[in-house]
C-alpha cells in the first residue's frame, strides 16, 4: 500500500501566518493547527455543502467532524437558512424578547423527558454554567462532581492556567463506568455535592464504549437521590442525535436538567438548558442569568426549523441505522487489519482509539490521520466523528475505503512488536 500525497496547503498556511499577527495562535482553542496533524490539515475552510468541505487550496473532503457537533443535517441547509432570512426582515436584536422564544422553548419541553421548564442561551459553555449555577442556588451546596467535558468555564476547564485553586477547588472529576468511584468522591464532600454533571454517553477515548454500561445511568440517578445532589445531563454533543430528547430519552433515565445545544440548530448558535420546574425556578429570583444576546431571535427560528426537518425527515433513524452499519464495518477493518485498535462510539458518533500496545501506538495514529487526510475524509484524532443526514451512500462508502486503506499502509509501516 502506497503512501497518499501531501495536500497542497500554500494558502492555509500563509492565512495562519497572518491570523497569529492578529489573535493568539492565529485561532482559538481545539482548532489550532497542533490539535490536528501540523502540516497535513487544512487550517481556513472556504466553504461547504452537504457532507463534504472545501479549504481555501480547492482541497475537498468528506466531513466526519460536522464542525465538531452542529452539523446535524448538512452544510448549507437552505430551508433553515431561509428561516432564519425571514425571521431577520423582522429584526432580532431587541430590548425585549420576541414571541418565537415562546414557541422554542415549549417545543423543547414537549420533547424532552426532563423538560418542565426552558432556558435559551447560546453555547454550550453557557449552559452546563448555567446548570451549575442553578444547582448551586438550589442545593445551596457548593462541590460539583463533573464527568466529561463540559466547557471552558472556570469550574470545569481543563487547563487550569488563569483559574483559581479556590474555584478549581470546588470541582471534583469521576470515572465514568465507576459507580464507586463517585459514591467515594459524594461521601468526601460531606453532604456539600450541589450537582452531579455527566456526559451520558461515555467519552470518546474511552476504549470500547459503545452505550452506557447496562444499568450505569440508572445507578447514578440513584447515588444522585440518595445523596440529595442534582443530576445534570450535559447533552450537547448527544443531544438530537442520541434522539430528540437526548441520551436521558434514549436509555430511559431522567436527569433534574439537562444542556442541549450544537445539534440543536444545525450550526446557529443556541443552546437550552432544560428541567424540572423545581429547580428551574431558583433562576426567578434567587440566581441571576442575563446576557444581551440570549434573547436574539435568528437562532431560535433556525433551532426550530432544524426540529421541523428532524421530525419531518426521521434523521435520528436514518444516522443511527447507517451509523450502526458504519460501525460494523469499523470492526471488520479492524479485524481485517488485526489492527491494535479500539471502535467505540455510539451509531451517530463513531471513533477508532489506538490501543497503547507498544511504543509505536502514537506513531500509528498520527500516520492514520495523515493518510485519512490526505485521502479527502476530514475527521479528528482527539474527537469522536459524527454521522449527518446529508452523507450519502457513496460518502460513507468513500470514508470506509479511506479508513480501510490508512489503516492497511499504517500496520504495514507499524507491526506491532512481538
Amino acid at each position: 500500500m502506497k503512501s497518499a500525497a501531501k495536500l497542497v496547503l500554500s494558502k492555509s498556511e500563509d492565512l495562519i501566518k497572518k491570523g497569529r499577527k492578529t489573535t493568539p495562535g492565529g485561532m482559538l482553542g481545539i482548532r489550532r493547527p497542533y490539535n490536528f496533524i501540523e502540516g497535513e490539515y487544512p487550517i481556513f475552510i472556504e466553504r461547504g455543502y452537504g457532507g463534504h468541505i472545501v479549504d481555501v487550496d480547492g482541497n475537498d473532503y468528506i466531513d466526519m467532524l460536522c464542525s465538531y457537533g452542529p452539523i446535524i443535517l448538512g452544510h448549507v441547509e437552505k430551508e433553515i437558512d431561509q428561516a432564519v432570512i425571514k425571521q431577520m426582515k423582522d429584526g432580532f436584536c431587541f430590548s425585549l424578547v420576541q414571541q418565537i422564544q415562546n414557541e422554542l422553548q415549549q417545543k423543547l419541553i414537549d420533547l424532552i423527558p426532563c423538560a418542565e421548564m426552558a432556558v435559551l442561551a447560546k453555547t454550550g459553555s453557557d449552559v452546563t454554567s448555567m446548570a451549575v449555577r442553578a444547582a448551586r442556588g438550589y442545593s445551596g451546596r457548593n462541590i460539583v462532581l463533573r464527568c466529561g467535558y463540559h466547557g471552558w468555564h472556570d469550574w470545569c476547564v481543563e487547563h487550569k492556567g488563569g483559574v483559581p485553586e479556590d474555584v478549581s477547588s470546588l470541582t471534583r472529576e469521576f470515572e465514568y463506568g465507576d459507580l464507586e468511584d463517585l459514591r467515594v468522591k459524594l461521601e468526601e464532600c460531606r453532604g456539600d455535592a450541589a450537582c452531579i454533571i455527566i456526559t451520558p454517553v461515555g467519552h470518546p477515548l474511552a476504549k470500547d464504549v459503545i452505550t452506557p454500561p447496562h444499568g450505569y445511568l440508572e445507578k447514578v440517578r440513584a447515588l444522585a437521590d440518595e445523596y440529595k445532589a442534582v443530576l445534570v445531563f450535559d447533552e450537547i454533543r448527544t443531544g438530537f442525535r442520541a434522539a430528540l430528547g437526548g441520551a436521558g430519552e434514549r436509555y430511559g433515565v431522567v436527569p433534574d436538567m439537562a444542556t442541549f445545544g450544537k445539534a440543536m440548530a444545525n450550526g446557529y448558535p443556541i443552546s437550552a438548558l432544560v428541567g424540572k420546574k423545581e429547580v428551574m425556578q431558583v433562576m426567578e429570583k434567587d440566581v441571576f442569568i442575563s446576557s444581551t444576546f440570549f434573547p436574539n431571535s435568528l437562532e431560535m427560528a433556525a433551532s426550530l426549523k432544524c426540529i421541523e426537518i428532524l421530525e419531518r425527515e426521521k434523521v435520528i433513524d436514518s444516522i443511527w441505522h447507517r451509523g450502526s452499519q458504519f460501525l460494523e464495518e469499523l470492526r471488520k477493518i479492524k479485524a481485517r487489519n488485526s489492527a491494535p485498535v479500539s471502535v467505540s462510539g455510539i451509531p451517530p458518533m463513531p471513533f477508532i482509539t489506538f490501543d497503547k500496545v507498544d511504543d509505536d501506538y502514537k506513531d500509528r495514529r498520527r500516520e492514520f490521520y495523515t493518510q485519512t487526510i490526505r485521502r479527502g475524509l476530514f475527521v479528528q484524532p482527539y474527537h469522536h466523528w459524527y454521522i449527518c443526514h446529508r452523507h450519502t451512500e457513496a460518502d460513507l462508502a468513500a470514508a470506509l475505503k479511506i479508513i480501510n486503506e490508512s489503516m492497511s499502509f499504517v500496520m504495514e509501516k507499524y507491526p506491532v512488536k512481538k
